[in-house]
């Protein structure tokens, strides 16, 4: 059964930084994406980043947080990061790890498989 524990939520204050990680076990290959999205109650589900396991290291950027935002990989520990610097009170937020078959995707709806979260928050 493959599961996906997010970490490294927290509060911070506007202009701070803050690195999610992402820990997957139960993997049996590694022909698979993984992404982050985030939700705010009352708001739709919005895409943030995503990476391929299986090809050179690549990701799908949201307009919301590019040139903030960046994802790395290690695939020793099965581990993907997000490193959120520049932090605005906006990005507050539920942040999700995914994982799907496949390459990397922006649409919630192609994602096979779904951490519990971790709680960001931003303060003015």
């Amino acid at each position: 059964q493959v599961q996906l524990v997010e970490s490294g939520g927290g509060l911070v204050q506007a202009g701070g930084s803050l690195r999610l990680s992402c820990a997957a076990s139960g993997l049996t290959s590694t022909s698979f994406s993984m992404g982050w999205f985030r939700r705010v109650p009352g708001k739709e589900r919005e895409f943030v980043m995503s990476i391929s396991w299986w090809r050179d290291e690549q990701t799908s950027n949201a307009d919301s947080v590019k040139g903030r935002f960046t994802c790395s990989r290690d695939n020793t520990k099965n581990t993907v990061y997000l490193q959120m610097n520049s932090l605005k009170p906006e990005d507050t937020a539920v942040y999700y790890c995914a994982l799907r078959w496949g390459r990397p995707s922006s649409n919630a709806n192609e994602y096979n498989y779904w951490g519990r979260g971790t709680q960001v928050t931003i303060s003015s």
